[in-house]
C-alpha cells in the first residue's frame, strides 16, 4: 500500500485532534508505567522477564489503559501519521518538498507545524518549515 503524503493544510487540520489524543496517550502511558513498576515489586522479577499477560494478572486495572492505548495508536496509524515519541509527543507526517520525501514534524504543545526533517535525519535534524512553505504548497 502506498504511503499517504500530507499537505501542510491536511496535517495542521489534524492538530486539534492530535492534542486530545496525545494528552490521553501521555496520561495512560504514565498510569501504565506506574502499574508496571508496581507489578515488578509484586513479582520481584525484572521488567524484561515479565510478560504483558503477567503484568495484567498482577495489575488487572491496567487492562482498560492498555486497550485504550492500543486503540489510540491504531487511530493514529489509520490516519497515516507516524508516532515517533510518546514522552515528547512527537508525530511525523510524510510529505514531499521539492520532489524529496520529508517528514513534517509536530510536537505536542505546538499549535502549528514548524519543522520538517528527512527520514534519515530524524528529530535532531529538524529544519524550520516556514522558509520552505511556499514550495510545499505548490
Amino acid at each position: 500500500m502506498k504511503e499517504r503524503l500530507f499537505t501542510i493544510e491536511e496535517a495542521e487540520a489534524l492538530i486539534p485532534r492530535l492534542e486530545l489524543i496525545m494528552s490521553k496517550l501521555q496520561r495512560h502511558n504514565l498510569a501504565l508505567r506506574e502499574g508496571v513498576t508496581e507489578a515488578m515489586r509484586q513479582s520481584e522479577q525484572p521488567l524484561n522477564e515479565l510478560t504483558t499477560t503477567q503484568i495484567l494478572e498482577l495489575q488487572p486495572h491496567l487492562r482498560p489503559v492498555v486497550e485504550e492505548l492500543e486503540a489510540l495508536i491504531e487511530e493514529l496509524e489509520s490516519w497515516g501519521v507516524h508516532l515517533k515519541g510518546l514522552d515528547l509527543g512527537l508525530i511525523d507526517f510524510p510529505a514531499e518538498l521539492n520532489g524529496e520525501r520529508v517528514l513534517l514534524c509536530w510536537q505536542y504543545g505546538e499549535k502549528e507545524l514548524g519543522y520538517y526533517h528527512t527520514p534519515e535525519a530524524g528529530f535532531a535534524g529538524r529544519k524550520p518549515l516556514r522558509p520552505n512553505i511556499e514550495r510545499l504548497l505548490q
